[in-house]
């Protein structure tokens, strides 16, 4: 009887002085709302960056004539194009290089499309006819380019589900009709699935693929390429394959030794990385943040219930003459403290699962509330409570009803 007892007591004295209460719970609610709010959230961004890694194949592989520079948000962007990478030098490396599988060479550049009465830029990419299959990335409707078509550098290409829906209003009504870029006229024979973003952060719904033979020949009358995209061997070892493409590439390049390479090398694991890298910072400042803004918490509740212990010495001692233990009191208190720590800790709690609700569904992210984060704060907001409470719980029990009576 003494639990549910001493619990009402402190939740009437807590609805007594409403404001005194809700100023001294604004600490914990911040410190939950920050931490939980930065840990779920930080959490659904690598799960999203895993997603997308995923998508694009766990194996996937290039090499770019450039150097590859990271943004902070995870993503890749080529610094400069050089014009010394061919189809020689992709035939060489799936030769000298045992744990490359397949590779398809590329060329991206933004070019002006028309089509279906309308007129856009798209990215228009081109490749041999396996790039669907290391890329992971096929037609939803229609078919991709074929081996032949590749060879006889054929006036077709596929079309990503944005650009489809541009020109033509949706992507079923773009099969088989006709997109010009520049005076050229070209085949549309597939509409590829939706993709989103690749590793260098484009869109890869606003693509525009067509044979890379057609490309060199008809489109842009160029040797050279942009690089190339390689599937790896399950067991290859990163640091080897690096080593071995370095040796090939700066031997073809006649690269001499203290120059630095004219191309690069990524994986979609390096944006990943890189990303935790961002996050991991954010956590941090997160923790710091919220750690903070319990500290301030704690002493609110702490400095709040020195000030209810003076202020209630007469009920104090008229609760021990009547034959109230100091333990009760010492219960009492401490009830009161946690209810006040933990009713802030679980009101930051909920606004925080909220919010990463918010952003998983505007966001397009996977929702995680993580049970652990959530069941820890909570526990730690109730432990803050008695931590705080335990001072003032045992100033109360050391009151003595002589003086209070005097």
């Amino acid at each position: 009887m003494r639990l549910p007892l001493n619990l009402r007591i402190a939740l009437s004295s807590l609805a007594a002085h409403k404001l005194r209460a809700v100023l001294a719970m604004l600490g914990v609610f911040l410190g939950a709302l920050a931490f939980t709010g930065v840990q779920n959230i930080s959490q659904m961004m690598v799960r999203q960056a895993e997603i997308e890694t995923e998508k694009l194949g766990p194996n996937l592989y290039a090499v770019v004539a450039g150097k590859v520079r990271f943004r902070r948000s995870g993503g890749a962007r080529i610094s400069t194009y050089h014009r010394n990478f061919t189809v020689s030098d992709v035939r060489a490396l799936m030769a000298g290089v045992p744990s490359l599988m397949d590779a398809t060479p590329f060329i991206v550049n933004a070019m002006p499309v028309r089509g279906g009465g309308e007129a856009t830029t798209a990215r228009v990419t081109a490749a041999w006819e396996n790039f669907s299959q290391i890329r992971s990335f096929g037609p939803d409707i229609g078919r991709f380019f074929t081996a032949e078509e590749v060879q006889d550098a054929d006036k077709v290409v596929v079309l990503g589900r944005k650009i489809a829906k541009r020109l033509f209003g949706t992507p079923e009504a773009a099969m088989g009709k006709m997109v010009f870029i520049f005076r050229a006229g070209f085949r549309v024979i597939g509409i590829m699935e939706a993709k989103g973003r690749d590793i260098s952060g484009d869109d890869q719904d606003e693509i525009l693929l067509m044979p890379l033979t057609t490309y060199m020949r008809r489109a842009s009358n160029q040797d050279w390429v942009d690089g190339a995209f390689i599937t790896l061997a399950d067991s290859a070892d990163r640091q080897v394959v690096d080593g071995a493409v370095e040796s090939i590439l700066r031997k073809r390049h006649r690269i001499g030794p203290g120059e630095e390479d004219d191309f690069d090398t990524l994986t979609a694991r390096d944006t990943i990385q890189l990303q935790q890298q961002a996050l991991d910072l954010m956590q941090t400042l997160g923790g710091i943040a919220s750690g903070v803004s319990f500290a301030v918490g704690g002493l609110g509740i702490l400095s709040i219930m020195v000030l209810v212990v003076r202020s209630r010495r007469v009920e104090i001692g008229i609760r021990r003459a009547v034959g109230g233990k100091q333990g009760d009191i010492v219960r009492q208190f401490l009830f009161e403290a946690a209810v006040m720590s933990g009713v802030g800790g679980s009101a930051g709690v909920l606004v925080s699962v909220g919010a990463a609700a918010l952003v998983a569904r505007f966001g397009d992210f996977p929702f995680i509330a993580d049970p652990f984060v959530v069941g820890g704060t909570l526990v730690s907001s109730f432990l803050l409570g008695i931590a705080a409470g335990a001072y003032p719980a045992w100033q109360a029990a050391r009151i003595q009803i002589l003086d209070v009576l005097k």
